[in-house]
Order: C-alpha cells, then structure tokens, then sequence
C-alpha cells in the first residue's frame, strides 16, 4: 500500500511539473518602442544551467544607433530542448531586437 501510494505521489508531482512548467521570457522597452519593426534575433550562450555566460549579446550594438527599440530575452522551447539534451551543460536563450 505504501508503495503504491509513492507511485501515485511520484506521477502526481511529475504531471504537475509538467503542466506547470513555462519559458523564461523578459520585455523591456526603451524610449517608444518599436517603430519600424525590424527585427534582429540572436542566442545567448550559457554553461551549468544558465550560471556561467560564454557569449552574451549587447543589446546597445543589436539596435544599432535606433533610439527606441523593444527588448526581449526569452528560454524558447528549442533552448529548453538544447538545455535537455546537454544535461543542462549548455543552456542557450533567444534575445531579440524589434527596432
């Protein structure tokens, strides 16, 4: 009985786990905003869960000279998988630029 009760709290805490779950996403936005709409894409690149950084993009250099822009840095789905087939080791997020 016991046993089975472990079972049953093991799936239950799995199945929450995994419904719960969400990607990390950040927005910040400087001066207007978007006003053109184009819109740069890069990888941010982590070691050991996203605690050491090896390439990190500036945002200052994506947008170029643009004055207003939106910023968003994000764990995509793809991340989370890269994240998962390294075992956590390499930990990517998307960062992008909508000037």
């Amino acid at each position: 009985m016991k046993r089975k009760l472990t079972n049953k709290t093991l799936g239950l805490l799995l199945g929450t786990t995994t419904l719960l779950s969400s990607c990390y996403s950040y927005t910040a936005v400087v001066g207007k905003g978007p006003q053109t709409h184009e819109k740069i894409v890069k990888w941010n690149h982590y070691v050991v869960y996203g605690l050491a950084p090896i390439a990190v993009s500036d945002a200052k250099q994506l947008a170029g000279d643009a004055k207003d822009y939106t910023l968003h840095i994000e764990h995509s789905f793809v991340n989370g998988l890269v994240a998962a087939l390294t075992f956590g080791i390499y930990t990517p997020t998307t960062v992008s630029i909508t000037k």
